[in-house]
């Protein structure tokens, strides 16, 4: 049976590293779904070293907004899946004007309809710090947590990590192996 999982975590908390080992154990031909668009010289130094830790384990995939067909595509070829990560996906989806709520439900519904292929998503915890001073802030947060929940409702395993050690909110414990750490 394949198990779909969700990774929450804090920015710089280990969840790259953690999902990325438990991609390549989980499958022979993993692919990694990237959501973010290099704008900026930053950016684009962060995708290169991402990229450069990554080296040639993993297939990859740049798509910014329409994860869920993006991922119909790859689970045809793939057997694990690792989209990284949706609160940059919700950012693309504001910025192009979309319909948050929609893209999530169509997220779900591929998990559901999706078999074939273990799918891993990983999302920054954004509602645990203080409360936005501004209206976008604050519809961000609310969007994220919203889809937080919605997909993990539906995910078979959901983890928070947290200094690099993952937490078990639902489903089986992960195998514990050494992360490495992401200077980037």
């Amino acid at each position: 049976m394949t198990r779909h999982v969700l990774v929450l975590g804090g920015a710089r908390s280990g969840k790259t590293a953690f999902t990325e080992s438990l991609a390549m154990r989980s499958g022979s031909k993993p692919a990694y779904l990237a959501t973010a668009e290099a704008l900026d010289a930053e950016m684009r130094d962060r995708v290169a070293s991402h990229r450069a830790v990554r080296g040639g384990r993993f297939t990859t995939i740049e798509e910014p907004v329409a994860v869920s067909d993006a991922l119909l595509k790859a689970a045809k070829h793939h057997d694990v899946i690792l989209v990284d990560c949706l609160t940059l996906w919700i950012t693309n989806l504001l910025v192009a004007n979309e319909d948050v709520s929609q893209h999530v439900s169509e997220l779900g519904a591929t998990l559901v309809q999706v078999k074939t292929a273990k799918i891993i998503l990983v999302s920054n915890e954004v509602g645990l710090g203080i409360v936005p001073d501004n209206a976008m802030a604050r519809t961000f947060r609310d969007l994220a947590g919203a889809a937080h929940q919605r997909l993990a409702q539906i995910c078979d395993d959901v983890y928070f990590i947290v200094a690099g050690l993952p937490m078990t909110l639902k489903g089986e414990a992960p195998v514990q192996t050494e992360a490495r750490i992401h200077e980037a």
